[in-house]
């Protein structure tokens, strides 16, 4: 005979953890971040730039504003608010990851932690260096798009399977009865 106890711990949800099994992507973004930026740092001098595709280019260039250089030229205390503003959204972020149910919202807490391991990153260089090391250059002819790193294009891509999920239902949604 099934003990009904059991069978009721057997379906209910464990959540010692939810999904905080997902940061080491977050890891992983903040690790390849910051290797690529001291490698760019140990080849090439401030603005130098190594073109690699008629539309790509690698050149070393500091940002002490947030994305588009937005208050790069403010008098200093963007970078403490960049810091705090980022920290707490990643702090939200974590508190996010640990209630997500351990399975069925992969994409979900792939995403998210796409966006903690970005702003992390970007939060160490603000930290270590005062800017953030930006290298990754599109541009077509006269055009140019603002230079970029692995960490803003991992906030990228994870804003935009955030939106997707929320969009077309990627991650389980359940109907309140």
């Amino acid at each position: 005979m099934i003990d009904e106890s059991e069978e009721v711990k057997e379906s209910a949800p464990t959540r010692t953890a939810g999904a905080m099994q997902w940061l080491w992507l977050s890891i992983g973004v903040i690790a390849l971040d910051q290797l690529t930026k001291w490698l760019i740092e140990q080849r090439l001098e401030l603005f130098d730039q190594i073109d690699l595709l008629p539309v790509l280019a690698l050149k070393l260039l500091y940002n002490e504003g947030a994305a588009f250089s937005f208050l790069s030229t403010a008098s200093g205390w963007q970078k403490w608010f960049f810091i705090v503003l980022a920290l707490t959204i990643s702090v939200v972020i974590i508190v996010w990851l640990y209630r997500l149910p351990a399975k069925g919202q992969a994409w979900l807490a792939a995403a998210l932690a796409l966006v903690v391991g970005g702003a992390l990153g970007n939060v160490i260089d603000r930290v270590a260096h005062g800017h953030v090391i930006d290298f990754i250059l599109v541009h077509y002819r006269a055009w140019y798009f603002p230079a970029f790193n692995v960490a803003d294009s991992a906030i990228t891509v994870g804003a935009v399977m955030l939106i997707v999920d929320s969009l077309f239902g990627g991650s389980k949604k359940t109907k309140a009865g």
